[in-house]
């Protein structure tokens, strides 16, 4: 039997969908000036915020085979921004970690995003800032309820 919700919740489910995707679109021509495609950000950003992972747990994470994020992470690690780690307790894992360099391009396109998003809450009224600011604390419970 299929889950029972409010009538309105597929209407805002969808619209929170489309807005969520457009928003991610927008804020993306941002990271046009760290000079890497958006495979080897989403790569670097899981390496950042989740690293040190193996190779197979990237991949799974980013929902490509093996041997495509091997191209990634390999073009990643030429360019100096992640390292690879044989691990100590089982020598066919290795684990990938970010260097400096990848911390820091990675930070700073994402406050080049939160700046460019910023600017624009910044042109609302107080009451809908306000409004935003509930609707942020809002979905933060709801995408950990997923």
């Amino acid at each position: 039997m299929p889950e029972q919700f409010a009538p309105d919740s597929e209407k805002i489910a969808d619209q929170l969908h489309s807005l969520a995707i457009h928003l991610l679109r927008k804020l993306r021509r941002e990271d046009e000036s760290s000079g890497l495609n958006a495979p080897r950000l989403s790569a670097l950003s899981v390496i950042v915020f989740g690293g040190p992972v193996t190779l197979g747990d990237l991949a799974a994470a980013e929902q490509v085979r093996p041997p495509t994020m091997t191209r990634i992470v390999n073009a990643l690690e030429e360019l100096g921004l992640v390292t690879k780690t044989k691990s100590a307790s089982d020598a066919r894992s290795t684990y990938l970690s970010a260097t400096p360099t990848g911390k820091r391009l990675l930070m700073e396109g994402r406050e080049r995003r939160v700046r460019a998003l910023a600017n624009q809450i910044g042109n609302l009224d107080a009451k809908d800032r306000e409004a935003l600011q509930r609707a942020a604390e809002i979905l933060k419970s709801v995408v950990r309820a997923i």
